[in-house]
């Protein structure tokens, strides 16, 4: 069973973006991702959170799904401009990363992993 997985600075750089390495945006990743920026504190994160474990489980093997907390990982918020959360971070393999703002229902989350992320919806 997949698991949504925590990341630190440390992780992102080698998962995500090694921006200590790269000024312009190079994934690093095998395979297309979401990130979602959270804080415990914050109630419609809490709500996102199950939805994205259904979708890890659903598209196992096919996209990543990372957390981050931004409380605990400001420099990663900051280099975002995580103004308000839940924020979602739809990562390609290729081209540029998209942002998506907002307690989003998951037929958003479906569409926004085949649009963006160019993954189909695994067949049942």
């Amino acid at each position: 069973m997949a698991k949504v997985e925590f990341l630190s600075e440390e992780t992102f750089k080698s998962k995500v973006f090694n921006f200590e390495k790269n000024k312009d945006w190079t994934f690093e990743g095998d395979k297309p991702c979401m990130i979602d920026f959270y804080a415990d504190w914050c109630q419609p994160c809490k709500m996102v959170a199950p939805i994205l474990e259904e979708l890890s489980d659903e598209y196992d093997g096919k996209i990543d799904i990372y957390k981050i907390d931004t409380e605990v990982e400001k420099n990663l918020a900051g280099m975002f401009g995580i103004q308000s959360i839940p924020s979602l971070l739809f990562v390609p393999q290729d081209g540029q990363p998209q942002m998506a703002v907002g307690a989003l229902p998951k037929e958003t989350f479906k569409k926004a992993i085949a649009d963006v992320l160019k993954v189909e919806e695994p067949s049942a």
